[in-house]
């Protein structure tokens, strides 16, 4: 019997290995493509291991020509302002929440509840945005998707997993409902922020919907958008160098998924915690 219960997990490890490493080489060999050939000044297509011609005339393309880097600078700016506001206003709003005797409490959470189900629908937000004169601004990208109620559950369930003596203890030694949201809730909250943070950060990051439902004036649009410009061919920049308009569009893409890329390593050891979220209570 155990001889076969061996053999059968033994089984399982092998076809478990085959099905990752079939999941893994989908995932990386597209991206290896696109790499090869964002540094390749040579026009030619079809799968590379490496670059006929090197160089890095693509990436120049993209820093240099203002028509590219000023929507990389608004995604930027967009996406670190946004973020930020966002977890401001999620956590303060998540630490409202578990305020047990705040009056209208639970009429106020399960107001937000509802919205996660019904929403006015696109004309009438349009409409509303319009009348607050946020429509064609920079502000109506950032303000409004700073408050997603999914977070701000999510967030309201791990603050509700912090041990209630330490709210106590905190009560006691004289601290106010702020000074204890900032010296206990958010340094015990390091892995919710990250991983709440790393969901705005990506939404922001990736904006395409709401640049092209708000926003008419050009001169406005992120990465995102000017990216599927280049890509379509329907708004090619001015190349560098020896660059060719494949080694251009590859190097833009490069530019957009670096930036996680990088960042990711240093959100890891947070992530075990942070899918966890207040799924542990005292």
């Amino acid at each position: 019997m155990k001889a076969k219960t061996k053999s059968k997990w033994s089984v399982f490890r092998v076809v478990n290995g085959l099905i990752f490493i079939i999941l893994a080489l989908i995932i990386i060999v597209p991206m290896w493509k696109i790499l090869v050939d964002s540094f390749d000044l040579k026009t030619a297509y079809g799968m590379k291991l490496w670059p006929e011609k090197f160089g890095l005339d693509g990436y120049k393309s993209v820093f240099s020509n203002p028509t590219l880097y000023q929507p990389l600078l608004i995604s930027f700016l967009t996406t670190i302002s946004g973020t930020a506001l966002a977890l401001v206003i999620s956590t303060m709003g998540a630490y409202v929440l578990i305020q047990w005797n705040m009056p209208g409490r639970t009429f106020f959470a399960n107001f937000l509840l509802f919205t996660m189900i019904f929403n006015g629908g696109m004309i009438p937000t349009y409409l509303v945005l319009r009348s607050l004169h946020l429509t064609n601004t920079i502000w109506v990208v950032i303000l409004f998707p700073a408050l997603n109620v999914y977070n701000l559950v999510l967030l309201r369930n791990f603050f509700e997993g912090i041990p209630a003596s330490l709210f106590e203890s905190a009560t006691l030694d004289g601290c106010s409902p702020m000074q204890t949201f900032l010296r206990i809730v958010l340094p015990m909250s390091k892995a919710a922020l990250a991983s709440i943070g790393l969901f705005y950060a990506v939404a922001y990051w990736n904006d395409y919907t709401h640049y092209k439902l708000y926003i008419t004036n050009s001169d406005l649009y992120n990465f995102q958008m000017k990216l599927r410009s280049v890509i379509m061919g329907s708004d090619m920049p001015q190349t560098a160098g020896d660059a060719t308009e494949n080694t251009v569009k590859n190097a833009a893409i490069i530019v957009v998924i670096i930036p996680f890329m990088v960042l990711y390593p240093f959100l890891q050891q947070y992530f075990v915690k942070g899918v966890n979220i207040g799924a542990v209570k005292e």
